[in-house]
């Protein structure tokens, strides 16, 4: 069986990418454990808001740091970024976009039958 490679250029980017993909998925998780959400939040919208939250946690990190040039694959990084999420999961709860669970809760509340 051939053994299939990329180029060197293509292959740095793929790792980058995994790499990326790995940290998002550990600050939305981390951020998760801190504010859990309705169990029909899965791995794929963990996944987003984790990489969300390392947007909005890194772009406020650099902000307060004024401009300093920051490695976000670093301790400082994933805290940053698992406090974006964090945010991210805050301002999603207070939305009310919980899921099908606070829908029908909602409706509950509201004494409808829908």
């Amino acid at each position: 069986m051939e053994e299939w490679n990329l180029a060197p250029a293509a292959q740095q980017w793929v790792n980058i990418a995994l790499i990326w993909v790995g940290f998002a998925m550990l600050a939305g998780l981390l951020a998760r454990t801190l504010v859990p959400s309705s169990p029909s939040v899965g791995p794929v919208a963990t996944l987003v808001i984790g990489m969300l939250g390392s947007v909005v946690g890194l772009f406020g990190l650099s902000y307060f740091l004024q401009g300093k040039p920051i490695n976000p694959i670093s301790p400082m990084g994933l805290f940053a970024a698992s406090a974006g999420a964090l945010v991210l999961l805050v301002l999603y709860r207070l939305a009310g976009a919980g899921g099908p669970e606070s829908a029908s809760q909602d409706s509950a509340k509201s004494g409808s039958t829908s």
